[in-house]
């Protein structure tokens, strides 16, 4: 049990980098771009997805896997539903209940974490991987 929470609290840390980059990606389209807020939000995601896979391959889960193309597929494939769950409270958050865009996406990024971690450490840092 203590392993899993020192794994939590490693993932969250690796997280907070990944929000650096997921908000600041998210705002320079959305905001200086003047695109599309979920594309800009989707792919501010997809880039803080693609930091922290290298960040918790190599700090939170340690793991030695010689297959690194298909454990960042599989990072990418949680990553995604995580996207999904991420635009989906946004979506109810700020267009249903009318929070602020950006306080709807904090608590977006809250909801999408448990999944991701959770999601992670059973399908792409399992020690009983598919491949």
């Amino acid at each position: 049990m203590i392993e899993i929470l020192i794994k939590f609290v490693k993932f969250c840390a690796v997280g907070a980098s990944g929000l650096l980059v997921d908000f600041s990606i998210t705002y320079l389209l959305k905001e200086k771009a003047k695109q599309n807020k979920y594309l800009s939000n989707s792919l501010g995601f997809v880039c803080a997805a693609s930091s922290n896979f290298v960040l918790n391959r190599m700090y939170t889960f340690n793991s030695h896997n010689e297959q690194v193309s298909a454990e960042y597929f599989s990072f990418l494939l949680v990553s995604v539903v995580g996207l999904l769950i991420n635009n989906g409270v946004i979506w109810w958050l700020h267009e249903r209940r009318q929070f602020h865009f950006y306080l709807s996406k904090v608590g977006a990024i809250g909801v999408a974490t448990f999944w991701n971690f959770f999601a992670n450490v059973y399908f792409t840092f399992s020690e009983n991987q598919l491949w």
